[in-house]
């Protein structure tokens, strides 16, 4: 059976739920839908999401990433508020634990003084004051830093979109895109929708999805998987704030770092590895396509070239619980193996360009009847609000889009 919509979103996490409330205020009385392949909403990289609500002091002035995390942040706050949905701003430091870590660590509070953010530099004894279990030579305050369910938040979406007239549908898993005149066919395994425009928001399937609009672009799709640990309930008194340590800016992912969460639980990590299968969230999940997919783009070597001791390490890490404890005790030397249980593992869709470099930026292109989000890591969970209006916008009343600018930033640091 054919639906018509004015409007259609393919997935079902924040992001794509954010489109789906943006559109919903922003065109009022259209018809609008989302799609989502699992049987509820959130349940890959958002309902696998850390949990914090980001300030935007690692990404490089006026790219997409800063813009929105720091007014990203003010809106998820008040979104909160509003809704009634439990979260704590309790801060953030980000620890000088080594000499030649303090340049790094002056350049990004200048970072961070640039995107207009409320921030402070302090010393080891004004560490050891709020952090007292902390090991560091100097360190940078982040007061806007915060943590909340992100479910939750989607859920909030959710009825702000179901309010506003629009269709939920989960278990529809997109087969196919097909375009007629003046709408666009999406078949899934149930049904045929039909709408004038589509949004992709697929996250680890965007490149896929993309292709299947026949939008030319050279991005693959490639999954990490973040492992963490959680800390025993009797030494979660060792972690008072978020705790970081300083990005390395040679290598493309955080490091590990503690993020008390909502819960009352306090996670540790994660690592960063290849994931065989894009919703891999352990070790032993395998997908051939997926694998033969990686192993034939010519981008994956060449990024594997440039950082395979690093990713040696982070191999390490994933099958050593030894090796994962020592880098956590550079951040805090009293974390033992027993203070530490496995938790739940993520897993990162990063786009990857055919020379082997990242896209740092939240990458969006233009179709010809679709807007593809086709890169959205960290902070699109805190940025939610402001990526929806931002595609909101740039959707005419007319159904037809206007350009949509993507931001290639050179900073590596997501």
């Amino acid at each position: 059976m054919t639906r018509p919509y004015d409007y259609a979103i393919i997935g079902g996490g924040i992001v794509g739920l954010s489109t789906g409330m943006a559109l919903t205020k922003r065109f009022p009385g259209t018809k609008i839908l989302v799609l989502e392949k699992e049987l509820a909403l959130a349940m890959h990289q958002t309902g696998h999401n850390s949990g914090v609500i980001h300030s935007g002091i690692y990404y490089k002035p006026g790219s997409f990433k800063a813009k929105f995390a720091r007014a990203g942040s003010e809106s998820m706050v008040r979104f909160c508020e509003e809704h009634s949905i439990q979260h704590d701003i309790c801060g953030k430091v980000i620890v000088a634990t080594k000499s030649d870590e303090l340049p790094l660590l002056e350049n990004l509070y200048q970072r961070g003084l640039e995107n207009e953010l409320n921030i402070e530099k302090i010393d080891a004894g004004q560490l050891k004051e709020i952090e007292p279990h902390v090991n560091g030579l100097a360190a940078i305050r982040v007061p806007a830093a915060g943590i909340v369910d992100y479910k939750e938040v989607c859920r909030a979406y959710g009825r702000a979109i179901t309010m506003g007239g629009g269709d939920i549908r989960v278990g529809e898993r997109l087969l196919s895109v097909r375009h007629k005149s003046g709408h666009v066919e999406l078949e899934t395994r149930c049904n045929v929708f039909e709408s004038k425009f589509i949004v992709n928001c697929a996250g680890l399937h965007s490149d896929r999805v993309a292709r299947m609009d026949k939008v030319a672009d050279d991005l693959k799709i490639v999954p990490f998987r973040g492992e963490y640990y959680e800390l025993v309930p009797e030494r979660r008194h060792l972690v008072k704030h978020l705790v970081y340590p300083v990005p390395n800016p040679d290598f493309p992912f955080l490091g590990v770092h503690y993020t008390r969460m909502i819960g009352g639980h306090v996670e540790a990590g994660p690592n960063a590895v290849l994931a065989l299968k894009r919703e891999g969230y352990n070790k032993g999940d395998v997908n051939l396509r997926d694998i033969a997919e990686i192993l034939a783009y010519k981008g994956f070597w060449k990024l594997s070239s440039k950082y395979w001791r690093e990713g040696v390490e982070e191999m390490k890490r994933s099958f050593s619980k030894a090796a994962f404890v020592r880098g956590l005790q550079e951040l805090i030397p009293e974390i033992r193996s027993e203070d530490l249980v496995p938790a739940a593992a993520g897993v990162r869709a990063q786009a990857l360009r055919p020379d082997g470099s990242l896209v740092d930026d939240f990458h969006l292109i233009k179709g010809e009847r679709s807007i593809h989000v086709c890169n959205a890591p960290s902070p699109a969970a805190t940025a939610s609000i402001e990526i929806g209006r931002h595609i909101a916008a740039q959707i005419a009343i007319g159904h037809a889009p206007v350009p949509v600018r993507s931001v290639r930033s050179p900073v590596r640091v997501s």
